[in-house]
């Protein structure tokens, strides 16, 4: 990197993803190019720590915990496990990916707590809260709801989140309402405990003119620092969270134990191998945060003051990212506009680099990035496969075919010239957070090397002047070493195959972008290779907006407290479905999927049909064998998360699958009429 020595220790953490929910593409705006940039960092020859972990405290945790009928803990051990199993399938790699609900981080918050007490920027005060007298309880944040004292629109207890989007201290609201019971609540007072916030504003004016990472964070943090800078109450009634020290009665909030996660996940990686994370933490080093802009308050306001107060190491830049659209539209779980990054992407076959490449090149970082299935389908067709898949899969099968190995010759000096400009512009760009224009340059060095090996027409001079064929060939097997170095912090997976296909030693992960400047060693035997990318066809597309326009129309349906609206079909239209009851004879859980199992269905024909069925949230597979159940036969086969499925099993759809029966026991293969 060109702003520091590669001697400092280096540390980049990412936005917690709260454990309450699956993973969805928005999340992925940050974890994608977070883990890019350090793949990026170790080919400069950097060694990084990457740490990131589950946010697990709060108010909406124990919400969703008692919506479910289960316990904060149960909630959070399951979605914990969730983000780090989708992370790895998309080879996002953390060197720590830890809890702050771990009891590392319960001390560490203890000791960063007294540290601001001892210091004096922590101190009691008596406030208004929110009491509901039938629930006998101090309603914290989420579980009240009013009007906002700012701007009088509807708003929740701890933001205005229908209006200007303030955040609101405990005991602001008016006229507060409990959610548990819908009654209306009265303050009362309470001790509770604040952050001198006030106090530095100075310090942060500071800060704020030396520290690194995108605009929009800084910008966003430095209109906040000169309007105003109010104390922070940093407690809670609640039973679950970090206790607040010396009463059993508080927790912390949420925003105090999450970011002290990044200390506690360092210090855990740091134990595990014998090194010191106070060198981190406590020393001179570059703290780098990757985040989406909605908590840019909390990390360039309230997180630096809380490490000031304590004698901590301060961030060196904040790296912020624009938000996701899906289909031009806002991105609305509650609305539809959502892409479930393992039943919409993963369980239906897509290679996890597709979407890493997506996410990186469709527009800058601080950008809003639109997610579409068509945009998707026309990058990896025309990108992917047209231009970076292409040249390397032609130089490598006409060098193969005609050679078997690395010909003979020396590279030119024009090619490793265009090799060390692209890797000059890409660790530039890397620089800069400017990923999209990263990816740019390399496509620029595909394109290069496609046009190179097009206008020597090697298919017609290996006939005329084998040995000029020879040094043609092995230039444009030197710009593959260099488009695999290059590529891989984007495409990993895809790169280490590649870089098989060359035949070259080492892991391609470990190597520098420097590599690529050494010349291809002659003689070295090159394998058969293969496709990289393929083609995504049309029907896949269709068939997966299909899928987003249902769960919108659903959840306009819900909204609107009517059915979806489908389209009217005839009765010949119907005949042509085949629709039969069946027994199931086996059921299994499909590895690597949470929503999917794979049956064997006999439905009246002499082999048992073999279907995929998304009921693995809702079903005991064990439970499922003997039960009949209703299948559409005809159903175009399809591989689904890699197991080829011919049929679909009915269910309704209500908060789960409940399967379509028949109501008495008939002979397998009956058809529904």
């Amino acid at each position: 990197m060109s702003d520091f020595p590669t001697n400092k220790p280096v540390l980049v953490t990412c936005g917690l993803p709260y454990a309450n929910g699956r993973c969805h593409i928005g999340h992925l705006r940050t974890y994608i190019p977070a883990d890019i940039y350090v793949r990026s960092l170790h080919k400069q020859g950097q060694r990084t720590v990457f740490v990131c972990g589950s946010d697990t405290h709060g108010t909406p945790i124990v919400v969703s915990a008692e919506e479910l009928n289960t316990t904060p803990t149960q909630l959070i051990e399951k979605y914990h496990s969730h983000f780090d199993e989708v992370f790895k399938n998309l080879d996002i790699r953390f060197d720590s990916f830890g809890s702050t609900d771990n009891r590392v981080n319960h001390n560490r918050t203890n000791d960063i707590v007294n540290k601001l007490i001892k210091n004096g920027y922590v101190y009691p005060k008596i406030i208004d809260l929110a009491y509901c007298s039938q629930c006998e309880r101090f309603l914290p944040d989420r579980y009240v709801e009013g009007i906002c004292p700012y701007c009088e629109s509807p708003a929740r207890g701890d933001e205005c989140d229908q209006g200007c989007g303030r955040h609101l201290e405990p005991g602001e609201i008016r006229d507060p309402i409990c959610k548990i019971c819908g009654n209306k609540a009265k303050y009362r007072q309470q001790e509770h405990f604040f952050f001198k916030l006030s106090s530095f504003k100075d310090f942060l004016l500071e800060h704020l003119k030396t520290l690194k990472g995108t605009d929009n964070a800084r910008n966003y943090a430095k209109e906040w620092v000169t309007k105003e800078l109010r104390d922070w109450c940093i407690t809670r009634n609640l039973e679950w969270g970090v206790r607040f020290p010396g009463h059993d009665d508080l927790v912390v909030y949420v925003w105090v134990d999450a970011p002290i996660g990044y200390i506690s996940f360092t210090e855990e990686y740091c134990n595990n191998i014998g090194g010191d994370w106070k060198s981190i933490w406590q020393g001179d080093s570059r703290i780098i945060h990757f985040i989406g802009l909605d908590i840019a308050y909390h990390h360039c306001i309230f997180w630096p003051a809380m490490l000031e107060g304590a004698g901590y190491s301060l961030p060196w830049a904040v790296i912020a990212s624009g938000m996701v659209k899906i289909e031009d539209k806002t991105f609305s779980k509650s609305r539809g506009y959502v892409v479930w990054v393992n039943e919409d992407y993963l369980e239906h076959g897509f290679h996890p680099d597709l979407l890493r490449y997506y996410l990186a090149s469709y527009t800058s970082h601080t950008k809003d990035l639109n997610f579409s299935w068509q945009i998707f389908q026309d990058k990896t067709n025309n990108e992917l496969v047209g231009s970076l898949g292409n040249f390397l899969y032609r130089t490598l099968h006409f060098a193969h075919k005609n050679y078997g190995v690395i010909p003979d010759g020396e590279v030119s000096d024009e090619i490793f010239k265009e090799i060390r400009t692209t890797i000059n512009a890409v660790i530039e760009a890397m620089d800069q957070y400017e990923f999209k224009k990263a990816i740019d340059n390399i496509l620029k060095l595909s394109g290069y090397g496609n046009t190179y090996f097009q206008s020597h027409e090697p298919w017609h001079l290996i006939k005329q002047d084998k040995k000029a064929c020879s040094r043609i060939v092995k230039d444009c097997l030197q710009i593959a070493k260099a488009l695999v170095l290059l590529s891989e912090p984007v495409l990993p997976v895809k790169m280490k195959e590649a870089w098989g296909h060359l035949g070259l030693n080492g892991d391609v992960t470990q190597l520098n972008y420097d590599e690529a400047l050494i010349e291809i060693e002659s003689g070295r035997t090159l394998p058969k290779p293969n496709i990289l990318f393929e083609k995504i066809d049309d029907k896949k597309i269709e068939e997966m907006n299909i899928i987003l326009n249902k769960r919108v129309a659903v959840a306009s349906a819900k909204e609107a407290n009517l059915s979806p609206k489908i389209s009217e079909i005839t009765f010949d239209e119907f005949k042509n479905m085949d629709i039969r009851v069946g027994t199931v004879l086996t059921a299994q859980n499909i590895k690597g999927s949470e929503k999917l199992l794979k049956l064997m269905v006999d439905i009246g024909e002499t082999e048992p049909r073999q279907v995929v069925a998304g009921i693995a949230q809702t079903h005991i597979p064990e439970k499922l064998v003997g039960r009949q159940l209703i299948l559409l036969a005809n159903m175009k086969p399809a591989k689904i998360f890699g197991t080829e499925s011919r049929g679909m099993i009915l269910a309704a759809d209500e908060s789960g699958a409940v399967l379509l029966v028949p109501e008495r026991s008939v002979n397998n293969g009956t058809a529904i009429r």
